[in-house]
């Protein structure tokens, strides 16, 4: 069996890959958002930490085997420390729950922004989150 990478002219993103949207993930942490990795999330390699090529654009890892990391860093405050979180659209909701940004703060934000894109709609996201976290 051997890896095949991610087609971004071809493949339907799982989340919007784009440098900027990486770069307001990196904010989010800096702000102080707590994450503990597990199956299903996707990290940013900013640093280059990880020696096998990603399966996606720009550094982008899946967590499918938590173990397989942990074989990389040896330990999961290590993964926390070099590693950034790239919530997903559903994990970014359940955040804003979490920080009590409500479903209607929320619409409201999406009416006066009018994402064109999903990867701006998640921007709008990671943005409300982190004025949030700014302010608390």
């Amino acid at each position: 069996m051997y890896a095949t990478p991610f087609n971004s002219e071809t493949d339907l993103a799982p989340i919007p890959f784009d440098r900027r949207l990486c770069e307001m993930a990196a904010k989010l942490k800096e702000a102080g958002l707590l994450w503990r990795p597990h199956v299903g999330c996707f990290v940013w390699d900013r640093d280059e930490h990880i020696a096998v090529a990603s399966p996606f654009p720009g550094r982008i890892y899946f967590i499918l085997n938590l173990g397989r990391f942990l074989d990389i860093f040896k330990s999961i405050e290590n993964m926390t420390e070099k590693l950034i979180w790239l919530p997903s659209w559903h994990q970014a909701r359940l955040l804003c729950d979490r920080h009590g940004i409500d479903a209607r703060t929320i619409s409201d934000i999406h009416k006066r922004q009018k994402p064109a894109s999903a990867t701006e709609e998640a921007f709008s996201l990671y943005e409300t989150l982190l004025e949030v976290l700014r302010n608390s």
